[in-house]
């Protein structure tokens, strides 16, 4: 990639986006070293962590469904849907 234009495309959703990012890991790469070699990477340790939690099975069909349709992976809808009802109940009190 060294010495090439990099493109990346314009997005209609965030699911065709992690599509292409899934079909074009060197891109993904390739950027990385760029900003580690400038120093432009920012790292945040603790921002995020991984947990396992069970999780009926109708539900996480139900939101593997509804994410699709909204064209996000369900990972990403559920994290999204988590950061809401959290948000309510702390303004709940």
């Amino acid at each position: 990639m060294a010495g090439r234009k990099m493109t990346i495309p314009k997005f209609r959703s965030e699911k065709e986006e992690a599509e292409w990012w899934d079909a074009h890991p060197e891109v993904a790469t390739w950027l990385l070293k760029k900003a580690l070699r400038q120093g432009t990477v920012q790292r945040r340790p603790g921002e995020t962590r991984i947990v396992t939690m069970r999780i009926p099975v109708r539900d996480l069909e139900a939101a593997q469904e509804l994410a699709e349709r909204k064209g996000l992976p369900y990972q990403t809808y559920m994290k999204m849907l988590l950061h809401q009802a959290l948000e309510k109940e702390r303004v709940a009190g």
